[in-house]
Formats: structure tokens, sequence, C-alpha cells
């Protein structure tokens, strides 16, 4: 009943800041509302779902209707039969080239958070008159292009070329630049009290690293293993070029399996793009928040 009261009591002016009048919902603010995430919808439908679809499609087909590369369910279903065709060629080589891949992805992304966590945290922390170098070749590495053949040179030099070790040094690398500029960003959201404190605790650098800083970069990081881990894992270049051998093939080698000049067998060309599309996939869809949390923190913060 006060309330009341006091509403129809209340002079004209006061009235309307208690209750705004609600404005009518024009055609502008419609569009400004939902049209513009409408669009972003069905673009990321056509971009993105289409496709993935019309490999899901083709890889149920027989060879016969594959090979028309039509946009159409297939008459008879052969995903089982496709499945178990692409495994078994070149003896169980998928297999192997999934545990490559693995191998590769698992080993390069772990040397590229410890190492850009640590560069980044010096890059912020210190200050020094190298900085302004050190930045320029951060800033370089995403721009200027790998050279392939001065690459290939030194890893005939060091005896690591068409071997596992050596493209795992190669992919680390790759991806420092972008590591190191999340970390950067990131770590200029942590306090430099909390390194005061474990500094006067009797902490060292390794420990006030490992058991202070880096537990505080967990969003980052998860951020960095992610897109990391599925840009090695779907890097066709790189293992072309560096692992030119079937010694140690990598799952988009094997895309090569079904794909020749005298024979094309898009049924199993498609099946295999899916099965090798499945772990980056599940990965995105599990840790996306993660992923968000990560870039978004780092940008607005630092």
């Amino acid at each position: 009943m006060t309330v009341t009261r006091a509403i129809t009591t209340a002079p004209r002016g006061e009235r309307g800041r208690l209750h705004p009048p609600r404005r009518p919902m024009t055609a502008r603010r419609f569009a400004r509302k939902y049209l513009v995430g409408i669009i972003a919808i069905l673009v990321s439908i056509v971009v993105f779902l289409v496709p993935f679809i019309f490999v899901v499609l083709q890889a149920a087909k027989d060879p016969k209707e594959a090979g028309l590369m039509g946009f159409s369910l297939p008459t008879t279903w052969q995903v089982g039969q496709n499945f178990f065709e692409v495994i078994q060629t070149n003896n169980y080589q998928l297999l192997a080239a999934f545990i490559n891949s693995f191998i590769l992805t698992i080993a390069s992304v772990a040397i590229m958070v410890v190492f850009s966590a640590m560069c980044g945290y010096l890059l912020h922390r210190r200050r020094t008159r190298l900085n302004p170098l050190v930045n320029f070749l951060v800033l370089a590495g995403l721009i200027v292009p790998p050279a392939v053949v001065p690459t290939i040179w030194v890893l005939q030099g060091i005896g690591m070329f068409d071997t596992l070790p050596g493209m795992i040094l190669i992919e680390a690398t790759l991806g420092l630049s972008f590591s190191i500029l999340l970390f950067r960003a990131f770590v200029a959201t942590i306090p430099r009290e909390l390194d005061e404190a474990a500094i006067i605790d009797g902490a060292g650098p390794m420990r006030l690293f490992f058991q202070v800083i880096l537990p505080l970069l967990r969003p980052v990081v998860v951020t960095v293993v992610v897109v990391q881990a599925v840009a090695v894992f779907n890097d066709f270049t790189g293992p072309l070029y560096f692992l030119p051998s079937s010694a140690n093939p990598t799952v988009q080698l094997t895309l090569y399996n079904f794909q020749s000049q005298a024979v094309s067998q898009y049924n199993l060309l498609f099946m295999n793009i899916l099965l090798i599309t499945i772990p980056p996939l599940i990965m995105y869809i599990f840790f996306n928040r993660q992923i968000v949390a990560g870039m978004t923190s780092g940008a607005v913060k630092g």
C-alpha cells in the first residue's frame, strides 16, 4: 500500500523514473536485437554444418554413387563397410597414423605450453632493453612464413629429418609465437604482490613459476592446449614436407591412400576425412567455454 501511495502521490517526473514507459518494438530495434544474430547463425550453418553433412553423406555411399559428388541421401548405406575398409587399408595404416598424430600433438603442445608460459611471464615481469627485440621476433613468428628448404637442411644436419622428434620440434616452434602472446596478456592479470610474497617465503625462480604462477594460468593453458592441439593434429603441409616417407605417417597424410591419378575412391576418402575430424570436434565441444574464457580474460584485463 505504501509503495502504491508513493507512486500515485509522486510528481509526474518521479513517476516516469519509477516506471519508465516501454518503447514500441520498431523495425530498427528488431534488426539490432535479433536480425544480426539470425544472420550469424545462418552463415555459420552454411559455412560449417553443410560441409560436414556433405562429408557424412559421401562417407555412407557406395563407390559409384559417391563418385557423382551429389548432395543427396545414399540409396544403400554402407557406413560399416566403408569404415572397416578404411581401417584395414595398407595394413591398418590409419591406426598407426592416429598413434603418431597423438604422440606428435601431445609432445609438441606440452613443449609449447611450458616454454611459451615462461617466455610470456618474463616478457611481462622483467622489462629490459631486449624486450622490444624479443617482441619483434615474437610478432615475426606470426607473420613470416616458415622456410621449408632451410629447415630441411638444418634437420638433415642434426640427423632429425623424417623423424617424429624433428617434427615435434617444428610444430612446437611454429606455435610458440601465438602462445607467447596469449600468456603474456594473461600474466598481466596476475598481481606482482604474489611474486614478492613467494620470494619473501623463500621460493626460487623455478618454484615461483611452477607452484605459484602456472596454476593461476589454467584458463589460458586450456585455451593454448585446445587451439594448438587442433592445429597440430590437422596440420597437413608440415608432415608432407618433413615426414616424406611412409615410416611415420600422420592422419592427414593417409588421405593419399584413396586419391591418385588413376583411381579415386571418394566414399573411402570421405570416410577417412570423417574419422580424422572426430577428435578435434570432440575437443571443441567439451572445451568451448574454456577457450572463450582464456581468450577474453587475457584480452580484456591485459
